[in-house]
């Protein structure tokens, strides 16, 4: 990319920014270094909503779909009417894996339960999800409706009865379950927004009551509260505390968003398990489909980097019964990639890697005038070469300069640039620094150990 450059010499570089005094605002790396994290498991959190073949998707072409752009898990459900057979065929094709749940007013248990069971025998259940966004579909459930406007005591007690279900079933008991999306939502305290209601919580469901082992929330990166393009777009959004700008985490399991039921504290909040089973942007305006694909590499990295363990982007394919959706997803209705395909095949071709990480590595790198529109995430894959992954969120324009200390001259390392495609853009050897010039997407610095 233009404006990368390479210094070899720390000297040089603290004569240019400090006049060869001590820099003090160099970001200090931990004892010893930074400890890196598995390429494998960071390419594992990516995922994406899809039918799979329902509602006008094909097999073959979710196939091909998910092979090109190297997405490992999927989103569905009981709505999607996807049979077993064609999961289990995608599966074998792909690798990749299912997150199955009840969905939009889904209600029968015992055939997410049978269907979860049939996906984990043949290896394809990643985790069940319990309901979609409740305030926006009720649900009926043992002859009650609830939900919406309602009371959501019977959201409640088929949240706890899927649970339960779950953990009894001797396949299925050590499969995650998730928890219903929009908990925030309540309007009566019947405690979603906790994963196990705690004593003295004042809910209406008992103290002890268990709903789901990760939160689950829908934190599309812009939102009705905060419209528009903004600088640190995704980052911000993937915050897990009270700071957040869209509906995150503290909305629905800190202070309800509807009607401010107490929940987790701040710090708890920051290491709650949580997924994301819906998020992205819809083209339009300033997002156009370069901008969105932009946009959709940051966030995968700033959720990962932010403690979600699992983010699926909404949507994979356009539904032929939501024509208008196209403008959220990968693809258009006839599997034509729009340019965020393409950005993130270039990105996780990069970093490709499915082999586990036993000991993971250190670096022992620090970032010198880090802005706090730049972010980074060291990667590993399981042949020992490391991945410095550093990503702009300058969406409104502008760039930044950094320099990046290694810690240590390396001979070889290959700089990456997704939005250009998967060849290196530039080769420095025998470095010890380098600087970049950062905007609104991810450059990939790998250093062979």
């Amino acid at each position: 990319m233009a404006g990368i450059k390479t210094i070899c010499s720390f000297i040089i570089i603290f004569c240019l920014f400090s006049s060869c005094k001590t820099v003090s605002n160099v970001e200090k790396p931990e004892s010893g270094g930074i400890t890196a994290v598995s390429a494998n498991d960071f390419l594992n959190s990516i995922g994406v909503v899809s039918s799979i073949t329902g509602r006008g998707e094909t097999l073959s072409g979710t196939i091909d779909a998910i092979q090109y752009t190297g997405i490992r898990w999927i989103r569905c459900g009981l709505e999607d009417k996807i049979s077993t057979k064609d999961m289990i065929s995608l599966h074998k094709e792909t690798g990749v894996k299912i997150v199955f749940g009840l969905l939009s007013g889904g209600n029968n248990v015992s055939a997410v339960i049978d269907t979860a069971r049939i996906l984990a025998k043949a290896g394809v259940l990643l985790a069940i999800e319990g309901n979609n966004e409740p305030n926006n579909w009720t649900v009926d459930y043992q002859g009650e409706v609830g939900g919406g406007k309602k009371s959501w005591l019977p959201v409640a007690h088929l949240q706890r009865d899927l649970y339960r279900a779950a953990k009894e079933d001797p396949i299925l008991k050590d499969y995650p379950v998730w928890n219903i999306s929009e908990g925030g939502a309540q309007t009566d305290n019947v405690g979603l927004q906790f994963l196990t209601i705690p004593d003295g919580s004042g809910t209406i469901m008992p103290a002890g009551t268990r709903y789901a082992d990760y939160a689950n929330c829908h934190n599309y990166i812009t939102h009705p509260s905060w419209p528009g393009l903004h600088d640190n777009q995704t980052w911000l959004s993937a915050s897990p505390g009270f700071d957040c700008p869209v509906d995150g985490l503290a909305g629905n399991y800190g202070v309800t968003w509807r009607k401010k039921f107490p929940g987790y504290s701040e710090s708890e909040l920051q290491t709650l398990p949580r997924v994301t089973t819906e998020t992205g942007i819809a083209m339009g305006g300033e997002v156009t489909e370069d901008m969105q694909a932009r946009l959709f590499m940051n966030l995968y990295l700033s959720q990962f980097k932010r403690g979600w363990s699992y983010t699926a982007i909404y949507l994979l394919r356009t539904r032929s019964n939501e024509p208008d959706h196209e403008k959220y997803a990968f693809y258009k209705m006839d599997y034509t990639p729009k340019q965020a395909a393409h950005y993130l095949h270039n990105f996780t071709t990069i970093l490709a890697d499915d082999g586990k990480l036993h000991i993971p590595g250190k670096m022992n790198y620090s970032i010198q005038y880090q802005p706090d529109t730049v972010h980074d995430l060291l990667l590993q894959k399981s042949n020992g070469y490391l991945f410095l992954v550093l990503w702009g969120e300058r969406f409104l324009g502008g760039a930044d300069t950094i320099t990046i200390h290694l810690g240590k001259t390396y001979q070889l390392v290959n700089l990456y640039d997704p939005t250009s495609g998967t060849a290196p853009i530039d080769i420095k050897r025998d470095v010890d620094a380098i600087i970049l010039e950062m905007t609104d997407h991810p450059v990939i610095v790998e250093i062979e150990t």
